[in-house]
């Protein structure tokens, strides 16, 4: 019933039922394409993120593929930037995933929270980014088969109480049997999915990169990024939003960032555009980009206010000395 655990399989199961009274929707914490998230508060005060998935109706061959996909992957990897799988159980009523549970919430949550965003400073966005490049560098090139999320976005970055990031949902993770790229139906969160996947289904670890540039910029301005990529994508370079200072695109809720977490910032918001690039090609591969953020070289001496948007696009590839 249970696997991955070593429970009682059985007896897990009832517990889950009786602390969510049934799934009861106060436990809600959150909800997904696939499935409904409750929390858990299991006996011994262990604390669960359970995942229900949608019931098994003319959409079952999708939610059992979600549902072993996840299951492949995280019994794969273990990452401290990835959420944990404690177990999985497939039961008449319901297939059901247990993480552990992160007490900050998703990125997203916080990010639209007003007060939750003063306390998220720039040192903690800088750790947030960098965490996620970890986690898929790992992924991408460092697992057996290279694993590929498709759904990076901000509401699949989970913070734990210390605002540590972790990767979850991984019900449209592919496992990749060689380094290529596959044509696959739409999977992802539009905003966040690379044009290629939008348009020509091709997948490969490029789209994660893509979707991470998103998620990046979306730290640092404390919205999503929205027209301004559309900016990025364009050919044309004389576009006016090009000129536009980095400083007046940072979240404006939080004080502007000094000395050398300045220079942190404007080397985030360089991987970001570089990430962003709309040749899959012409993007880092994970591994670079979290090589740049271990290795922390500003590529400006000049202050922050001076820095603008198509000096960041100019200063070409990461892979490029800078």
């Amino acid at each position: 019933m249970f696997a991955v655990w070593s429970y009682d399989g059985k007896m897990v199961y009832e517990k889950i039922i009786e602390a969510t009274e049934d799934f009861d929707d106060k436990h809600i914490i959150g909800v997904g394409g696939h499935g409904i998230v409750y929390k858990a508060k299991l006996p011994r005060d262990q604390v669960v993120a359970v995942k229900k998935l949608h019931p098994l109706s003319e959409d079952s061959v999708a939610n059992l593929k979600a549902f072993t996909s996840e299951i492949r992957s995280l019994t794969e990897i273990r990452h401290r930037n990835i959420v944990k799988l404690h177990g999985f159980c497939s039961h008449p009523r319901h297939l059901l995933l247990v993480y552990q549970f992160l007490e900050g919430g998703s990125l997203e949550k916080i990010l639209n929270n007003d007060e939750l965003a003063l306390k998220f400073d720039w040192d903690k966005r800088v750790n947030v980014v960098k965490g996620v490049a970890s986690a898929l560098s790992y992924m991408h090139h460092d697992c057996s088969s290279p694993i590929i999320h498709r759904d990076i976005s901000s509401k699949n970055v989970l913070l734990d109480s210390e605002y540590e990031s972790h990767i979850a949902d991984f019900g449209t993770a592919r496992i990749m049997s060689s380094d290529t790229s596959y044509w696959t139906s739409f999977a992802g969160t539009f905003g966040y999915s690379a044009p290629e996947n939008a348009y020509t289904m091709e997948v490969s670890e490029k789209c994660d990169v893509y979707s991470y540039g998103v998620v990046v910029l979306e730290v640092i301005m404390g919205r999503h990024p929205g027209d301004l990529i559309s900016s990025f994508l364009s050919s044309s370079f004389s576009s006016s939003s090009h000129d536009v200072l980095l400083e007046d695109i940072l979240d404006q809720r939080l004080a502007h960032p000094t000395n050398r977490v300045a220079e942190k910032v404007v080397l985030v918001a360089k991987i970001a555009i570089a990430c962003l690039q709309a040749s899959p090609q012409s993007r880092p591969t994970m591994q670079q980009v979290y090589q740049k953020l271990l290795n922390w070289k500003s590529p400006f001496t000049k202050p922050l206010r001076m820095i603008t948007l198509r000096e960041l696009i100019d200063l070409g590839n990461l892979n490029e000395a800078s």
